[in-house]
């Protein structure tokens, strides 16, 4: 099993952990098949949340990500396009089971030292 921490800001984290988003959408995803994703909500929060099933990984253009996804999204079309300006492939995780941790952890819980940019792997 492989696994990844990822930063996500705040707000994005809420619809995550309530279902409402249901793809973390990337610029870059790591060259390994990933099984599960380690939520590190973002300043002003800085701690790890929760956890979330990686049912499968779309890779396509901007244009085709948006419509495949744009229901379960949690986000605007006009944030989408902004985010993806200028590239020609799109990422997205197709979420999958959630854990919310009832205590937030820290990032030394899991051998890191400081937040990922991207992503880092875990484990």
């Amino acid at each position: 099993m492989i696994t990844i921490l990822l930063s996500i800001k705040p707000q994005f984290v809420k619809k995550i952990l309530s279902g409402e988003k249901c793809f973390e959408f990337r610029k870059h995803i790591p060259n390994k098949a990933i099984d599960k994703i380690l939520i590190y909500s973002s300043y002003p929060v800085c701690a790890v949340v929760g956890e979330v099933e990686v049912l499968s990984i779309i890779s396509t253009s901007p244009k085709k990500l948006w419509e495949e996804t744009k229901n379960q999204s949690g986000i605007d079309s006009e944030f989408f396009f902004k985010y993806f300006a200028g590239k020609d492939t799109a990422y997205a995780y197709k979420l999958g089971k959630i854990t919310k941790y009832p205590i937030a952890k820290q990032l030394s819980d899991f051998g890191v030292k400081y937040a990922p940019q991207s992503f880092v792997y875990i484990k």
